[in-house]
């Protein structure tokens, strides 16, 4: 399972995603809208012991699955469910941005 500092590792790194909630669908439980793609890398185990999770930014449309750079970790003080972050390569976020993007669930 991967903790922080080995996700860390995946930063620059190009990642491939299944998308399971892509932009504008809504959580089956909690109701809110997603306003990014999210998803999860196959066959990567999160502490939570489904594969590893992942948001996509900048892309302004749904999407099935991703092909991205890593650009960012985000890791979640309320449970070990630490989150990647994806954009296209050579697309950059501040980390406001990135805050702001993810907050809707973070």
């Amino acid at each position: 399972m991967p903790e922080t500092s080995i996700l860390r590792t995946w930063i620059g790194q190009s990642v491939k995603v299944v998308i399971d909630r892509p932009l504008g669908s809504q959580h089956p439980q909690h109701g809110f809208t997603y306003p990014v793609n999210y998803g999860y890398v196959p066959g990567v185990p999160a502490p939570d012991g489904e594969d590893l999770d992942a948001y996509v930014l900048g892309i302004d449309y749904p999407l099935h699955e991703f092909l991205g750079v890593c650009i960012a970790v985000i890791h979640r003080l309320d449970d070990k469910d630490d989150k990647l972050v994806l954009a296209k390569e050579g697309q950059n976020f501040t980390d406001e941005e990135i805050l702001t993007l993810t907050a809707f669930q973070e």
